[in-house]
Order: C-alpha cells, then sequence, then structure tokens
C-alpha cells in the first residue's frame, strides 16, 4: 500500500511540468511552447534510456524496487508510457489542448485508480469511469472553457483509456500511453469540427 501511494504522487508530479510551462511567464523563464517541446523531448530520451539500461545493461536502482509494479521488472515501464505520450501530445496539439491532456494522465489517472479495486478488467466500474471523467472535465474546463463540447470531449477519452482496457494478444497497452493520446484526439476533433 506505501508503494502504491508513492507511484501515486511520483504520477502526480507530472503535473509540475505543466505548471512549470504555466508559471515560466509570471517569473520570466522565457518558456515558449518551443522550448517547452524541447524540454519534453530531452526528458522523453532520457527516460527512453534509463529503461534501455535498465532492461538490457540490467541498472537496479532501489528507485525502480519502490516505484515500477512487479509486472514491469522484465517490461518497458509505465513511467517511460507516460513521458513517451506526454511528449507526443505536446509535439503534435497546441497547448490548450496537450496541458490538459497531460494533466488528465498526471492528476486524473491516480484519483480514479486510488476509487478502483485494481484488478485488470475490460471494463472498469462505474465509480471508477464516473471519477475518471469527473475529474477530467474539471482539469479540462479552464483550458477549453470556450467549446463546452471540447471538455467533454477530452473528459471522454481520458475516460475511456482509462477505463477500457485493450489488450493485443497478450500484450495490455498501458493507460499511460493512451489518456494524454486519446484526450487529446478528442478535444481537438471538437474544436476543429464541432461547430460552437
Amino acid at each position: 500500500m506505501a508503494d502504491e501511494l508513492k507511484r501515486r504522487l511520483v504520477h502526480a508530479s507530472g503535473s509540475g511540468l505543466v505548471a512549470l510551462y504555466l508559471l515560466a511567464d509570471y517569473v520570466d523563464l522565457g518558456l515558449t511552447w518551443p522550448r517547452f517541446r524541447v524540454l519534453m523531448v530531452v526528458l522523453a530520451v532520457g527516460t527512453l534510456a534509463l529503461e534501455f539500461i535498465r532492461l538490457r545493461v540490467g541498472l537496479e536502482w532501489w528507485l525502480y524496487e519502490k516505484l515500477t509494479r512487479e509486472y514491469e521488472q522484465d517490461q518497458f515501464a509505465g513511467y517511460g508510457y507516460y513521458m513517451v505520450s506526454m511528449t507526443i501530445v505536446v509535439l503534435v496539439f497546441p497547448a490548450v489542448i496537450a496541458l490538459p491532456a497531460m494533466l488528465m494522465l498526471a492528476l486524473g489517472d491516480p484519483i480514479s485508480g486510488a476509487v478502483s479495486d485494481d484488478s485488470l478488467k475490460a471494463v472498469k466500474g462505474p465509480k471508477v469511469l464516473v471519477t475518471m471523467f469527473v475529474v477530467s472535465a474539471l482539469i479540462a474546463a479552464p483550458f477549453l472553457y470556450t467549446t463546452p463540447l471540447a471538455i467533454v470531449a477530452a473528459a471522454l477519452g481520458a475516460t475511456l483509456a482509462d477505463g477500457v482496457t485493450v489488450r493485443l494478444d497478450d500484450f495490455v497497452v498501458d493507460d499511460n500511453l493512451t489518456i494524454p493520446i486519446y484526450a487529446a484526439c478528442l478535444a481537438y476533433l471538437a474544436v476543429e469540427f464541432v461547430p460552437v
């Protein structure tokens, strides 16, 4: 239980990246959106390098033991998917769509996980789905308030990614990869193609 709480707190710490970007203007950091994109690429490449070293060379830091789940010991870990998916949405979408998608992963996923029974079901229970939808909509609202349907679309995307398990043969697609991507894609479609 203690390790699970630590994992959720580390998960939530990703919201610091969004806060860094949002506060950059106020503290005059010069962190423009193009520079933020570069930062995210550097972080993702660093994460991929760490995972390569962990899996191929055998780097065994105590941190890995505490923050990775048992099934991740010999496969690509969730934090790798986390950084890759956040970087993808930052590279593909504008800030108004990418930032809430990042927060849905950083904050929405651990909150929905807290109300989940942690079993691997094809579709999670109503309590988890409603929690993820509400939290995601609340996250999206300050960013997408001019397009209410985009708020609903983004929340729906995050909820589908979090609540519906996707399997490819024996491989289960990690929701750390899909939450920001689904949320950003559906929000983008709503902003671009749904009349206001």
